[in-house]
């Protein structure tokens, strides 16, 4: 007994000073206390080795300059992601950029990873440079090769990069099996081949490391049936893998709710486990780098959290509650550590991006890649999303790893103003709200009064059509209203905005599979819903969608309609307008691409006093590719001016 009292005594002593190494946190963070111990809380910092070259250093709470995997570790990281390319250099050795990721990379990541306890998730592209849905280049040494030899090459990679990670003593728990793979893979477009292609490399990670999780990566989860299909697919070419994973930027990618919803039936009707291999989110709209940053000022993309640390933190905790929520088996943050160099210029920093590749791209990438990288390169677009701030100090966000369990139950406080956007009819009276919605730390909402600046409504209605900004404070907090003046519209839901009430009718006559509301703030042209259609089968988009509008003052009338879409083939698209169900005119109109949006306008409408009007868009496509689609916004009938 008495040697056990001496370390006791130790212990008891040990106590106070671990504890006092528990990262105290100024955030608020619910907490989910029972999220399995194994839960992977990862990130993706595949871009520090060429970071750490171009000189970036990393700092911890405190503000002492750290090794970064410390500080993750110390932050309850417990998983590392890391990108692999072919052969990511140009025929002279100069790097493509975005970390010059290949194998000697990921090694040196993995053993830095496994020297601090976490295990390494590593991430095939199958590709010399960035895979994603848009873009699955063949690696050079690949090409000309036919699908039977690309079989055997990816097999023979990938034993062969697993087997030098393995040789290095690295702790590999799981290895994804191509990036984003929505739309090929190595080249491949067709799922049977990329089906080829995958379990080829399955066979290579249960030769080499047959502990680890086999994950595939897919995009978009907001579209529910292609996900679907995708698992659907998986299924009947039988591919060998454990984990669906899914990319999940709140910006483009749906709700959380949706994102159960998909990721849960796939895990319930299939038997495998799932994840969020990518998630990241903004902290301000600053740039640090002189180079644009993917999420900024504006843009068309859904903002369900302030751009502040406590927003950034909200998302992350609510990803991670989300996947818990429906079984799954981690979430990757990524990129967290990708933070500007220290040039201090453009002409400095790109200096640096091209010499250690830590820009998204350099321009040595053009012989790869000539339509992207070579046109855009430079910096990182998402130094704003980083849980480290510009300086490389570490973010009170990136407690959220290691408070998770236990949360941080702190005074919920105002944590930004939502923006308030208003529509005014230019012969309506001006009238701004009384109150603000406040954004509480919690993410909540509570409305605040606000007093706006002076303002002078007479003019803006006798400005025509314009957007006016109008400053106010609320809780102490600069306010800000949009207001657009725009003209009388006689249709009702004209940009698809409020809930389905008839005021549209469809009539569907290809039996074309999908025509409704949709809610996707980037494909809209006003608000956040448009109307969406889609079909995969040749010939079935062909369709009316109109509105009848009755007791116009007599007078002169436009009307016109966007449209946006793709994949059509041939078509015949044209608006029309009916008085008295007789059609009086129409207007050719066309779908192209993606966010290219055709606006054909009618004039001259003429109208008596009794008319009934009929406005629409006539819609049919032959369809080409993985079926036409298209969207369609923001109907107007006005008085002519």
């Amino acid at each position: 007994m008495k040697h056990l009292i001496p370390l006791l005594l130790c212990l008891l002593l040990m106590i106070p000073a671990a504890m006092a190494e528990e990262p105290a946190a100024s955030l608020y963070i619910k907490a989910i206390p029972d999220l399995a111990e194994d839960f992977a809380l990862g990130m993706d910092v595949s871009s520090v080795l060429a970071l750490e070259a171009a000189g970036v250093k990393y700092y911890d709470h405190d503000g002492n300059e750290r090794d970064l995997f410390d500080i993750l570790a110390e932050n309850g990281v417990n998983y590392i992601r890391v990108r692999v390319w072919n052969d990511p250099f140009d025929t002279n050795g100069n790097g493509y950029g975005g970390g010059n990721c290949d194998i000697r990379t990921a090694v040196e990541i993995g053993q830095r990873a496994t020297a601090h306890g976490m295990k390494l998730l590593v991430d095939f592209h199958y590709s010399d440079f960035w895979a994603d849905p848009a873009k699955q280049m063949l690696p050079k040494a690949w090409k000309g090769k036919r699908t039977s030899a690309k079989v055997s090459l990816l097999k023979e990679y990938t034993a062969d990069c697993l087997t030098q990670l393995k040789e290095a003593g690295v702790d590999v728990g799981m290895v994804q099996l191509g990036n984003e793979t929505n739309n090929g893979m190595a080249g491949e477009k067709s799922f049977t081949n990329m089906a080829k292609l995958m379990s080829v490399g399955a066979e290579a990670v249960r030769d080499i490391y047959p502990g680890a999780l086999i994950a595939v990566h897919f995009a978009n989860p907001e579209n529910a049936d292609n996900y679907y299909g995708y698992a659907r697919k998986l299924a009947e070419n039988s591919v060998d893998y454990d984990v669906f994973a899914s990319s999940y930027y709140p910006y483009w990618h749906g709700t959380l709710d949706n994102l159960k919803t998909v990721l849960g039936t796939i895990a319930s009707e299939y038997g495998k486990k799932v994840m969020v291999a990518e998630t990241s989110y903004a902290y301000t709209i600053e740039d640090g780098d002189f180079s644009g940053n993917t999420i900024g000022e504006g843009g068309a993309y859904l903002k369900p959290y302030p751009f502040t640390l406590q927003g950034q933190a909200n998302n992350l905790t609510d990803v991670i509650r989300a996947m818990h929520d429906i079984g799954g088996i981690g979430v990757f943050y990524w990129e967290g550590a990708w933070v500007p160099v220290p040039g201090g210029s453009w002409e400095a920093n790109s200096a640096l991006w091209e010499q250690h590749g830590a820009g998204w791209a350099s321009s040595y990438a053009a012989e790869y890649d000539s339509q992207d990288a070579g046109k855009y390169y430079g910096g990182c677009a998402c130094d704003n999303q980083a849980l480290f701030d510009f300086s490389g100090k570490a973010l009170e966000s990136l407690k959220v790893f290691k408070l998770i369990r236990q949360g941080n139950d702190v005074p919920v406080t105002v944590d930004a103003l939502d923006d308030v956007t208003l529509m005014i009819d230019l012969t309506a009276e001006i009238v701004l709200p009384d109150t603000v919605n406040a954004v509480m730390s919690d993410n909540t909402r509570q409305a605040v009064p606000v007093e706006w600046e002076p303002y002078d409504a007479q003019a803006m209605k006798d400005g025509g059509v314009k957007t006016y900004t109008i400053k106010g404070m609320a809780g102490g907090m600069e306010a800000t209203c949009q207001v657009a003046m725009i003209e009388y519209n006689h249709l009702q839901n004209w940009s698809f905005e409020d809930a389905d009430k008839g005021e549209w009718v469809a009539n569907n006559l290809g039996g074309c599979e999908q025509l409704y509301i949709e809610e996707k703030k980037t494909d809209s042209v006003t608000g956040e819903k448009h109307y969406h259609f889609y079909s995969a089968q040749a010939g079935t988009v062909e369709f009316t969608l109109e509105q009848t509008v009755e007791g116009l003052p007599a007078g002169t009338y436009r009307y016109e309609i966007a449209i946006m879409g793709g994949d059509g083939g041939t078509v015949d698209i044209y608006t029309y307008v009916k008085v008295n169900g007789v059609e009086v005119a129409r207007t050719p109109s066309t779908i192209t691409s993606y966010n290219v949006w055709d606006k054909p306008l009618i004039e001259g409408i003429q109208v008596q006093d009794g008319d009934m009007v009929t406005v629409g868009v006539y819609v049919k496509c032959s369809g080409s590719g993985n079926g036409a689609w298209g969207k369609i916004d923001d109907a107007k009938l006005n008085a002519s001016r």
